[in-house]
């Protein structure tokens, strides 16, 4: 006879309630996280061979897709302070409200209704005012649903609060290709830029009727919001830091390889690999995150954050040499199973490691900072993807242009490992 396993108190609770264990708040803030996912993956799934060839931009949209990419990851960094000025609910508003006149001002580039705007101002003035636009507001996203998940959870239950979040964002972007892919074949490419705008009209109203400000929970000892001014001294302060910056860049190798997902891989799927739902290919990476991200963690947890990166980033570099093994769309789909398991080999263990880069009494300050590898990635693979698509695969070896990225990545390790060795370790 099996003994019953009698489960503590806490355990009990986590079993039988975990549920209701966050505030309505958190679910409210983080279902819009979801559909907010679904609608920025399934437009960026399309956005590089939108602007290419519907808008007719060609590499220059490649470019202005990078630029795009960038700008959304990192001017979170100067949307905390109006966050914490004008509060969760107000900036999430301004946020779906930009997204929806953004995503739809950048439709009708391609569409007919929008030729005059195009006439007259010109194309590529009219996208690039219009990407960056929606990317200005659509920065408000991470500070206020980040907040939300930090103000509405406590000690016991953040850990899984943040799981929850991590998930939805990958289901998300695993959704949002696919959903896209279904509005590209009924209606055409531009109608996926008006989903995602219809899409953030319904988060819009969503925010308006359900979100309630959550309650700022104010320990004693902590310091109080920052303003704009002391944002910009802290990016001054990190930026005077000549060895975290040359980590960011280093590591910003890794996002270099990421976001040629959507901003080569289309492409080379397409007229390559000659599968035209190359979208279907995209979405494998969130998909593999969501289901390997337990055993990868598992496995590796006992590993040094350095080796942890530096082996993720190694299998993520490894991965590109796959696709020229064959000329099947079922190699690119393996080659983002292998790519997704090297991200999250290195993702959990990347903050851990900015926090011990950090001197004593600016953890805070370093983190906000954490996601600038991820911007520098998108303005440099912008260009990089442009560069791929014209030297390579309008050469007669195509699928060399995969080395390359793999290049980019191998050298990231390397380079990963030399400055964990010769300045981190310094410092001790």
């Amino acid at each position: 006879m099996v003994t019953p396993v009698k489960l503590l108190p806490a355990e009990e609770e986590i079993a039988t309630s975990w549920f209701r264990r966050f505030s309505r708040t958190f679910w409210v803030g983080n279902t819009l996280e979801l559909f907010e996912r679904l609608a920025f993956y399934g437009q960026s799934s399309y956005l590089a061979v939108y602007l290419a060839e519907q808008v007719g931009l060609g590499g220059k949209g490649l470019r202005l897709a990078g630029l795009f990419f960038g700008a959304l990851y990192s001017l979170p960094i100067l949307a905390g302070p109006l966050v914490d000025r004008f509060g969760f609910r107000r900036c999430l508003m301004t946020c779906f409200a930009a997204f929806s006149m953004g995503y739809l001002s950048i439709a009708l580039a391609g569409m007919k209704a929008g030729q005059g705007l195009i006439q007259a101002f010109g194309a590529m003035p009219y996208v690039t005012f219009a990407l960056l636009f929606t990317a200005v507001g659509g920065s408000l996203i991470k500070p206020c649903i980040v907040g939300t998940v930090a103000s509405t959870t406590n000690h016991r239950t953040k850990a899984l609060g943040y799981s929850i979040y991590y998930t939805l964002v990958n289901l998300g972007g695993a959704l949002g290709p696919e959903l896209a892919l279904r509005v590209q074949e009924r209606w055409g490419i531009q109608y996926v830029l008006v989903a995602s705008s219809l899409t953030s009209v319904a988060l819009l109203l969503g925010t308006l009727f359900f979100f309630k400000e959550p309650g700022r929970v104010v320990r004693p000892g902590d310091p109080p919001p920052k303003t704009m001014g002391q944002v910009l001294h802290d990016l001054l302060v990190v930026l005077r830091n000549q060895r975290f910056l040359l980590f960011l860049v280093i590591f910003s190798g890794f996002w270099i390889m990421f976001w040629q997902i959507f901003l080569s891989l289309p492409f080379y799927v397409r007229d390559v690999m000659h599968y035209q739902r190359y979208a279907r290919v995209q979405e494998v990476d969130s998909w593999a995150i969501i289901c390997l991200q337990v055993l990868v963690t598992t496995v590796t947890r006992r590993f040094r954050p350095i080796l942890a990166m530096s082996a993720g980033i190694g299998v993520a570099s490894a991965s590109w040499l796959l696709i020229p093994m064959s000329g099947s769309p079922w190699m690119a789909v393996l080659a983002l199973i292998v790519f997704a398991i090297g991200e999250t080999m290195q993702a959990p263990r990347y903050y851990e490691y900015v926090a011990e880069l950090a001197p004593p009494g600016q953890v805070g300050m370093y983190m906000g900072f954490a996601f600038l590898p991820v911007a520098i990635g998108a303005y440099v693979g912008g260009p990089l993807s442009e560069y791929l698509i014209s030297h390579y695969m309008r050469g007669p070896s195509p699928a060399s242009m995969w080395a390359a990225v793999s290049t980019i990545g191998f050298a990231s390790t390397v380079l990963l490992v030399i400055y964990d060795r010769v300045l981190h370790r310094d410092r001790h």
